[in-house]
């Protein structure tokens, strides 16, 4: 299950760079989870389907263009895959470089749980694993 699961979270990132919002929203289960790193200006969390699109669109018309660049391999670790990322934005003032790591938890192919963390180890801790 966790190749299955690793090659959903990679058609995820593919739909984000490619400006899919509708592939990206498919992915989602409705009644997903969306839990953003401590200390983001809009915490969450945030509940459903429609609420995690409308952040995820939200952060997205902050840039002209933006990409998400994986820093680390997709980790498969049971339903849950984690990747260190790197969230680049270019467009309205100065370019922006966030690197995060996310943990996102797949059932029945789609994603329930979305959950950043700005510390990798705590992310791999988080799913049972260490660095």
């Amino acid at each position: 299950m966790s190749q299955e699961n690793v090659k959903l979270i990679r058609g995820g990132f593919a739909a984000w760079n490619a400006g899919d919002m509708d592939a990206l929203g498919q992915l989602l289960a409705a009644d997903v989870v969306l839990r953003l790193p401590d200390g983001w200006p809009e915490p969450g969390p945030y509940l459903g389907r429609e609420a995690a699109m409308r952040q995820f669109e939200q952060n997205r018309e902050t840039f002209e263009t933006d990409r998400l660049e994986p820093v680390t391999d997709f980790i498969g670790a049971g339903d849950r895959v984690v990747v260190r990322t790197i969230w680049r934005g270019e467009g309205q003032g100065p370019e922006s470089v966030l690197e995060w790591t996310v943990v996102l938890t797949v059932r029945k192919g789609k994603i329930i749980n979305i959950e950043y963390f700005w510390d990798h180890a705590e992310a791999l801790e988080a799913v049972g694993l260490k660095e």
